[in-house]
């Protein structure tokens, strides 16, 4: 969040929101601006060169999806992000799709994973294709696991703030990222 702004802000606009104050959209993406931008540059991280989608326009068309939902109700910050990591995603699956079916030939782009994912791929990059369908096939074998994996690497949220939005223990959340990215691994070498 920017340096000067009130920690609790982004709370009250996603309040204001979720009760249908439609100004509380357009005053909360300054609010959240900064942290949106860095979920997205992870998002990002080792893209390939040439890459004709920018962080900047994710953030922007991820958010339009957000608080363009009617009644968006967004619990609290965490679950904001959550959602907006959700959001990212499927805007660069589609963006990798539409990309595949422009160019000769085909052919995913590999997409580098940060540490906690990298280690299952078995390697610094996946094919992000690939990888959305492995998170997909995760979520109707074990939807608590999926998402786990959707608020540690794609929302970017510790252990503590996971087991806090999911009213779990920070010892289950442990287990269920160990288990996730030991499936993910399989899953992936497939």
């Amino acid at each position: 969040m920017s340096g000067d702004r009130d920690p609790g802000e982004a709370t009250v606009l996603l309040s204001r929101l979720r009760a249908g104050d439609a100004d509380a959209g357009r005053e909360l993406l300054p609010v959240l601006y900064d942290e949106l931008r860095q979920l997205a540059a992870r998002q990002f991280r080792g893209q390939a060169a040439g890459h004709t989608l920018q962080p900047t326009v994710l953030v922007h068309e991820a958010f339009l999806r957000l608080v363009g939902k009617p009644a968006a109700a967004f619990q609290d910050k965490a679950h904001f992000f959550a959602v907006a990591a959700t959001a990212m995603r499927q805007i660069l699956v589609n963006h990798a799709r539409a990309a595949n079916a422009d160019k000769r030939g085909g052919g995913s782009r590999p997409v580098a994973l940060d540490h906690d994912i990298a280690d299952v791929s078995g390697g610094p990059g996946v094919d992000v294709l690939a990888l959305n369908d492995a998170l997909e096939q995760l979520a109707k074998i074990d939807p608590r696991k999926h998402r786990v994996i959707e608020l540690r690497f794609f929302a970017g949220l510790t252990v503590d703030e996971i087991a806090e939005a999911m009213g779990l223990s920070k010892t289950t959340i442990e287990s269920e990222w160990r288990a996730a990215r030991a499936w993910l691994n399989v899953a992936l070498r497939d």
